[in-house]
């Protein structure tokens, strides 16, 4: 019998199953997506609108965290598994929003800093829709070293934190153009003091300084072959930005910087952080067909 005639079997349940369980990781996405985008409309329109109904802040933090659970579930679901850490561009992307988000709604329970949410939530959002239609692989194997894993940890924590810091001082650009223009109104009038935002950023950078400096520290640990491991872009960028924030810190504390001289700095170091964690990575993954460690 030619082997266009053989009778087939019935299929193995397994495609169906991976249908239903790729159905639900979308589902629960696009929800998580929109508690993301309601909670940012609901933060805007506590800054925006003058008169009408506004909504209660503890509402728009709710809807917040209700999108960070759902946020957690889908994570759990794509980047942890028997193999290893999935840490793909687009699933690191996602991981990374969601650090930023619960640092940021964890911190608005006795900070004014939910107003970040304005910019951020809707990047989160943005991620989860990437991660659940871009499926990408770049496994950190079970048997990784607990040093490496707690440098993927101290990195992570900081870019977050430095993410955070970059959007404070957006919101402080704001508010200060704003104010040196004498237009105090609009959504500036429910932003904390001016002084209030300064401390609050310089607060920020020096948390995210000190875990940079200890997540440059433990992955000097795996640079045995720099050269080799592609890492060399990553870490002259990374370091630079470390340079960055650490003489911003020290020109505020001998020299009183503040202002415009803070955002300047803030937002250079924040471009180079960002093209080390992420330029190189999309390189390595897109360019050159590589897995970034």
């Amino acid at each position: 019998m030619s082997a266009d005639t053989t009778t087939r079997g019935p299929q193995p349940p397994s495609f169906e199953i991976h249908e239903v369980t790729h159905m639900t990781h979308t589902l629960i996405a696009y929800v998580a997506t929109f508690c993301y985008l309601a909670s940012a409309a609901l933060i805007g329109i506590r800054l925006f609108r003058k008169e009408g109904w506004i909504p209660e802040r503890p509402l728009a933090l709710a809807v917040g965290f209700a999108g960070l659970l759902l946020h957690s579930w889908l994570l759990w679901d794509s980047i942890f598994s028997t193999a290893g850490i999935n840490l793909g561009f687009y699933h690191a992307l996602a991981l990374t929003s969601w650090t930023i988000i619960a640092l940021m709604l964890i911190s608005s329970l006795n900070k004014p800093v939910d107003n970040l949410g304005l910019i951020l939530l809707p990047a989160a959002a943005l991620s989860l829709i990437f991660e659940t239609h871009f499926a990408d692989v770049g496994f950190m194997r079970p048997t990784a070293s607990w040093s490496l894993k707690l440098h993927v940890l101290l990195s992570m924590l900081a870019y977050s934190l430095l993410t955070l810091a970059a959007v404070q001082s957006i919101l402080l650009a704001v508010q200060d153009h704003h104010l040196r223009n004498r237009h105090p109104g609009g959504f500036v009038r429910t932003l904390p003091p001016l002084q209030t935002m300064e401390s609050l950023l310089f607060e920020m950078i020096s948390a995210g300084f000190v875990l940079l400096t200890f997540a440059l520290l433990s992955g000097f640990a795996f640079l045995e072959n720099m050269f080799a491991q592609h890492l060399v872009h990553k870490t002259v960028l990374s370091v630079l930005a470390w340079l960055v924030f650490g003489g911003l810190l020290i020109g505020r504390f001998r020299n009183g910087w503040r202002g415009r001289t803070a955002i300047v700095w803030t937002l250079g170091g924040f471009v180079m952080l960002i093209l080390a964690y992420f330029g190189s990575k999309a390189v390595l993954q897109f360019i050159l067909q590589r897995s970034a460690g």
